[in-house]
């Protein structure tokens, strides 16, 4: 409207933990005077899945809906059937103030990818006697759920061992053995991989060990149409490494030390969303040439939003806050609606003005190398892995 030169929503930060309080003031400036009945404000929390099918030739979208939050509140005016003339707004800036409590329960991170996504919001209408009221809306992240590296369960330190013995009619023995030990099996963005691997190889031909972190999105539709699949599933490699070759007869000793530095990427989310399920799995196996893949171990990784402290240590991670890289879902995908000019980012264009992405936690390594592999690249690269390698008798 022509009399209103400023409507904004501002809060007093950009990200929110469940249960803390949401505190914010609507700013209005005007530059006459008018009637303003209300002024009415929204929170509300929400996921949302959706995409095409194709049904008898026919392609048709299925989509469901999720609220996490649904709070409403008056912050000025008069409540609904309380007789009286609108008040009148004199010209100038104005401030109403407003704040929410958020649940305590484990809310869902902020989340954004083209299949679906939580979004969490404040909308604010102006209602106008005889005009159409003004909207605004205005997006802020959850940090969720609350996951924390300290818990026992993820402090255990997982092993496994995997042999592969083939004799030939010559009865000559060709035997790989690949022992694995993950130490812990929680991180925050921007740790290290705690992973140590023993290889021995008395096979024909070098080998090498490959690791390799992957990220499985699974998204459900349960109003979907019958004879329709109401599930998509969605896998991003997040990093990769691979390693030197290992000789015939030799043995070979691994540590990723702190060579495997996780990006910033959506936490684990399991049971908290039925829209949509994220999880992550650290692959190691042992690479026999031309694209064959053997002793396969896999371990379940989870991100955390609380980072791990060393006991009895003064010294605390340092903690920010960042968006997702752009080769894992949550970090590929901006809407159009958050893109100054509607354009769809798809990873290729740049300079784009963006007005909102959701940020996730990080920690910061001062003593790693930021050239590491884990860091840099998705694809095969050096890392600041150690290795060490030795020559058995076969």
């Amino acid at each position: 409207m022509d009399y209103i030169r400023e409507f904004d929503i501002r809060l007093d930060k950009e990200m929110f933990y469940a249960g803390e309080i949401l505190e914010g003031h609507v700013v209005l400036d005007t530059i006459e005077n008018f009637k303003l009945k209300t002024v009415r404000i929204v929170l509300r929390g929400k996921a949302h899945a959706e995409w095409q099918v194709l049904v008898s030739g026919d392609r048709s979208a299925i989509k469901d809906d999720q609220y996490f939050i649904d709070n409403r509140s008056l912050i000025f005016g008069k409540v609904d059937r309380q007789e009286g003339p609108a008040p009148i707004l004199p010209r100038g800036i104005h401030h109403f103030p407003f704040k929410f409590q958020l649940p305590q329960s484990s809310l869902p991170c902020s989340f954004e990818s083209k299949p679906g996504y939580v979004r969490y919001y404040i909308k604010v209408t102006l209602d106008i006697p005889y005009a159409s009221p003004p909207q605004g809306m205005k997006y802020f992240t959850i940090i969720g759920p609350h996951i924390d590296c300290m818990d026992d369960q993820y402090l255990k330190p997982i092993g496994a061992l995997e042999k592969r013995t083939k004799c030939c009619l010559c009865c000559k023995s060709n035997r790989v053995v690949l022992q694995c030990l993950l130490e812990r099996s929680a991180y925050v963005c921007g740790e290290a991989l705690r992973l140590k691997a023993n290889i021995k190889n008395q096979n024909e031909k070098d080998i090498r060990l490959k690791v390799r972190l992957l990220q499985n999105v699974h998204y459900s539709v349960e109003r979907g149409m019958l004879g329709v699949q109401n599930q998509k599933d969605v896998q991003h490699s997040v990093l990769e490494y691979i390693g030197e070759p290992i000789r015939t007869g030799c043995e070979s000793q691994w540590d990723s030390a702190d060579g495997l530095v996780l990006p910033v990427m959506p936490p684990t989310l399991i049971g908290n969303c039925r829209l949509l399920q994220i999880y992550y799995v650290l692959k190691v196996c042992v690479d026999l040439g031309k694209g064959d893949e053997d002793l396969n171990i896999t371990f379940p990784i989870t991100i955390a939003t609380v980072p791990f402290r060393i006991p009895n240590c003064n010294k605390t991670p340092q903690i920010y806050y960042s968006v997702a890289c752009d080769h894992v879902e949550g970090g590929r995908y901006i809407g159009p609606e958050f893109l100054l000019g509607g354009h769809v980012y798809d990873g290729s264009q740049t300079e784009q003005i963006v007005l909102y992405r959701p940020v996730y936690v990080s920690v910061r390594q001062p003593n790693c190398n930021s050239t590491s592999a884990a860091a840099t690249a998705v694809s095969t690269a050096t890392s600041t892995a150690t290795t060490t390698t030795t020559t058995t008798t076969t």
